[in-house]
């Protein structure tokens, strides 16, 4: 064998060798990455301070996870409110347009009653009366020409 040969043999040796070091290395690392990532990332949200401010107020920072799960009863009592008062509000606009037209129809049903009592009353004049009898020849009523009296019995 030649120099070169022996040469060429040992870097193929030693290549696998590296190659797994070097994927022994990259796992180690990685191993690492993944504990100061853990170390580092809190489900929890940092404690802030007592001061609230306006800008904290506005960029949403009072809202941590924290005072969510504190609140959350609070917010859906609130949520359930807004939506019984918007139901509430829906079924009342629907009983006043209901009240609206009923309204419309009774004042159109005592219009009715009251030209019905109109035309009952016009119709039942003594005079309108009497021209119904006198162009009805078939009838056996006619105007008295004598006044009422009064009989009188003894008992």
């Amino acid at each position: 064998m030649d120099e070169n040969e022996i040469i060429q043999e040992q870097e193929k040796v030693e290549e696998p060798v590296s190659i797994k070091e070097e994927a022994a290395e990259i796992k180690e690392q990685a191993k690492k990455t993944i504990q100061k990532i853990k170390a580092t990332a809190k489900e929890e949200d940092p404690k802030l301070s007592s001061a609230v401010t306006l800008r904290s107020i506005l960029g949403g920072d009072f809202l941590t996870a924290e005072m969510v799960r504190h609140q959350i009863w609070l917010m859906v009592l609130i949520v359930l409110f807004t939506i019984v008062y918007v139901a509430f509000r829906y079924q009342c606009q629907q009983d006043m347009i209901a009240i609206d037209k009923m309204e419309k129809e009774l004042l159109d049903a005592k219009y009715r009653a009251l030209s019905s009592s109109s035309t009952l009353t016009e119709k039942c004049r003594e005079s309108h009366v009497l021209d119904a009898l006198k162009n009805n020849k078939d009838s056996l009523l006619h105007i008295a020409d004598q006044p009422p009296y009064k009989i009188y019995i003894d008992e």
